[in-house]
């Protein structure tokens, strides 16, 4: 593993909060630069399942989307949809809904990372694993380190906190999977990993955004003091495809 270093670039500014491919960023982010790790059926797409249980419907309030998807995935699947609309079609089952909030930077103050940051890897999948099953950050699955660059800190070998980017919609990068084991909290190691994420972020010219479980307001407090800013409410739900 390798220590990540380098200079600080600029915070990003308001008027991005009105890009409209965040209203759809799982969407944006599997018919561009992840396609590769993306299925695609005609009006739908999904993240390879070992990858991210994330699928996309281009307009969630078109029938045929929902065909698409339903003919990618096969009957009787539960999976995660982002999208903005989550009116399920009849024959679905929506299992689970929850709210979120997106958040944007727009006036954190990025540092370089400090020497103990290492660059995490798919030879350190087994710890992540570990990290995130013990702190329950969001979902996180064998291949889900091939969405970006990930991030974290170790203590006697072992890691003890992480984070990465996700979603990687046109000109953005989402910032995801910040966790910290409970031992070593209170130590500003999780805002030292973000604030190192988005300096990379920035470094490519690209502006970092995050989403948060509405209920989860102490995170949401943190990121908002780190100089992240409310662009939209958000609405997820797992949702289960037709039977058969």
């Amino acid at each position: 593993m390798t220590a990540v270093r380098g200079p600080a670039a600029g915070p990003v500014t308001d008027p991005v909060l009105g890009d409209p491919v965040l209203d759809n960023p799982v969407w944006a982010s599997l018919t561009g630069r992840h396609a590769h790790l993306a299925e695609r059926h005609g009006l739908a797409a999904r993240y390879q399942p070992d990858v991210a249980p994330f699928v996309a419907l281009q307009d969630a309030a078109d029938p045929r989307a929902w065909t698409d998807l339903a003919d990618l995935l096969g009957p009787g699947v539960t999976v995660v949809v982002t999208s903005p609309v989550l009116d399920v079609p009849a024959g679905w089952q929506a299992v689970e809904r929850g709210e979120g909030v997106q958040l944007v930077d727009t006036h954190l103050q990025a540092g370089p990372p400090g020497a103990d940051v290492v660059r995490l890897t798919a030879a350190d999948v087994p710890d992540l694993l570990d990290l995130t099953a013990r702190t329950a950050p969001g979902p996180f699955l064998p291949r889900t380190v091939e969405l970006g660059t990930y991030l974290g800190i170790r203590r006697e070998g072992r890691l003890v906190a992480m984070a990465g980017e996700r979603l990687q919609p046109p000109g953005w990068v989402e910032i995801s999977a910040v966790c910290t084991d409970p031992a070593h909290r209170g130590q500003g190691l999780a805002s030292r990993l973000v604030r190192a994420v988005v300096h990379g972020i920035r470094e490519r010219g690209e502006h970092p955004f995050m989403h948060a479980a509405a209920t989860n307001t102490n995170a949401i407090r943190l990121y908002e003091a780190l100089g992240f800013t409310l662009r939209r409410r958000t609405t997820f739900a797992a949702v289960r495809t037709p039977d058969a």
